[in-house]
């Protein structure tokens, strides 16, 4: 977690740090063979060198990008969340439940996805 320390001391609001450090916790533990980093501001992981997901804060929400393909993939479950999408991000409000198995089963999808993926992005 050292990695995020400083993108972390960095957000102001109490309630959005602690939220913001509890799921990035989540992830470092629940898959311990993600690699963490920061990249472009934005914490994020990787897996053999390639993205699996990746985390910024707004005003009013926390995105989550788990690329193009993943919001595809699980739009009807991003939807039954109650979280609002785009094209490669979807966003959970600051005052709403962070669904957690949501979220594992995007990064899950993800690293099977590129096993054997070498690039960074997905082209």
């Amino acid at each position: 977690m050292e990695v995020f320390a400083e993108y972390l001391a960095g957000i102001d609001n109490p309630d959005h740090l602690y939220r913001t450090n509890e799921i990035l916790e989540w992830v470092v533990n629940k898959f311990p063979n993600l690699e963490p980093q920061i990249k472009w501001n934005t914490p994020m992981f990787s897996n053999h060198g390639t993205f699996i997901i990746g985390f910024s804060t707004a005003k009013h929400h926390l995105s989550v990008a788990p690329e193009e393909i993943g919001i595809s993939h699980f739009a009807d479950d991003i939807k039954k969340a109650g979280y609002s999408a785009t094209k490669g991000l979807f966003k959970i409000p600051w005052n709403e439940q962070v669904n957690y198995d949501l979220l594992e089963k995007m990064i899950e999808f993800n690293i099977q996805d590129k096993a054997d993926y070498t690039n960074f992005w997905r082209k």
